[in-house]
């Protein structure tokens, strides 16, 4: 249920928390997307990678996300920028899952590596 066109169909919203979000470096893959708003997900914690941030599905008292509809395309485009490999989703450096949100339900990209010896982010945002 990985490849973007039966990920569509199952939910056509991603929830972004790092350089995706507006006004920072990586937002313009988001062109053409509808931003339906921000949210506080309780359901992962992020930790400060350095120059991005990764997430863990791992309880928090709710990271700063915000809430797109995409299209196949650019999840595509998502999948491709994070190295979100569909045959292999824990090979790259991050897999999606869905994650429930005020908007329904939307992928949420979560880090593969290791994040010990990195400072988490339980509540609020990452900040670059």
């Amino acid at each position: 249920m990985f490849a973007p066109a039966l990920s569509i169909s199952r939910t056509p919203l991603v929830a972004v928390y790092g350089t995706l979000k507006r006004g920072l470096r990586n937002h313009h893959w988001l062109e053409g997307a509808d931003f339906l708003g921000s949210d506080r997900l309780t359901s992962a914690t992020l930790y400060d990678l350095g120059p991005f941030p990764g997430a863990k599905p791992e309880p928090s008292r709710g990271v700063e996300v915000e809430v797109f509809r995409v299209d196949a395309r650019l999840l595509t485009s998502l999948d491709r920028l994070e190295d979100f490999r569909p045959r292999q989703p824990h090979a790259g450096l991050y897999h999606r899952a869905i994650h429930a949100t005020t908007f329904g339900s939307a992928w949420l990209y979560l880090y593969n590596p290791e994040v010990a010896g990195c400072r988490a982010i339980r509540q609020g945002g990452w900040r670059p």
